[in-house]
């Protein structure tokens, strides 16, 4: 890993790719997981970012999934998913589910009626919700209790399931999304946020260049240092950093993994090769208190009076 300064990670990116930005935050009024989901964390002219508020909305949320990560890129669905058209498992009944909802497009329900269009989401998994349910979705690829454990009495947050609908894939979306995390962070005191992130496709050796520019350049400094499980590490140290071309290597990374960069993030040790989802994963660190100060005011200049 090289030194902060002109070589860090966040700088490469800046320089080499600037235009990168964060993807990339019963009845459900208190959701699954306690939380008050009835309150706007942000709007952007008919942009919305709030927490779903009902099943119904989760729902939505599974089928922008599905038609992003089936139809659009390369999952393989089983029959299951196949039949019901959407993208779920048993994390969703214990995430809150972040949405950014566009008041001004209109769909028609089950009923005929036309409701404001889900167009944008996240899932969120809070570290007391993770340990009463089972844990965490990303430590079935990467050994994360070693670092909940080596950080006592630090609140730990697990993003996952990021997802914009194409149309959608710009500035403005991505920002409100990023703000509503940021208004969920804060609400929620979290010292951490984690996650996989995702390279598209599952041959390590045809997306080497952007895995070694991961080692080199971004992995993160032993405090906080996570491996992949044994038994899924696939090496991310596949070319000398004397031979990789650094700017071609970045311009490949997939803008969510830029704008995670662009934050501050660590990068794991070692990937994971997932081949429902047609990717090669990439553990994301992000303690709270290392992020990008100008970002963290940019994202969050109006979002505390969304935290409380």
């Amino acid at each position: 890993m090289l030194a902060p300064g002109l070589f860090s990670p966040r700088k490469l990116v800046e320089k080499f790719a600037p235009n990168a930005r964060a993807l990339p935050l019963g009845p459900l009024r208190e959701g699954a997981t306690g939380v008050d989901t009835s309150g706007s964390l942000g709007r952007v002219g008919p942009l919305e970012v709030r927490l779903a508020r009902s099943r119904k909305e989760i729902k939505k949320a599974q089928r922008l999934r599905y038609d992003v990560f089936y139809e659009e890129m390369s999952a393989i669905a089983d029959a299951s998913t196949l039949a019901s058209r959407r993208d779920r498992d048993s994390f969703d009944a214990i995430c809150d589910h972040l949405l950014v909802i566009d008041h001004s497009s209109l769909k028609r329900n089950k009923l005929g009626r036309l409701k404001p269009e889900i167009v944008g989401t996240y899932r969120l998994l809070r570290q007391e919700v993770a340990e009463a349910n089972g844990g965490f979705y990303t430590a079935g690829e990467f050994n994360i209790q070693s670092l909940i454990d080596a950080n006592p009495g630090k609140r730990f947050l697990e993003l996952g399931r990021s997802c914009v609908l194409k149309p959608y894939r710009n500035k403005k979306t991505v920002e409100l999304l990023w703000h509503g995390i940021w208004a969920y962070v804060l609400r929620h005191k979290i010292d951490v946020m984690i996650g996989c992130a995702s390279i598209e496709g599952t041959n390590p050796d045809l997306i080497a260049d952007q895995l070694s520019f991961l080692h080199h350049h971004a992995q993160a400094p032993d405090s906080w240092r996570v491996s992949a499980l044994s038994e899924r590490y696939v090496s991310m140290n596949r070319m000398p950093a004397e031979v990789l071309n650094q700017k071609e290597a970045l311009r490949a990374l997939p803008p969510l993994v830029k704008g995670y960069l662009r934050l501050g993030a660590y990068i794991g040790d070692g990937a994971v090769v997932d081949h429902q989802f047609g990717t090669t994963d990439v553990l994301i660190i992000m303690p709270v208190s290392a992020l990008n100060a100008r970002y963290v005011n940019y994202y969050g200049a109006d979002a505390s009076r969304y935290a409380s």
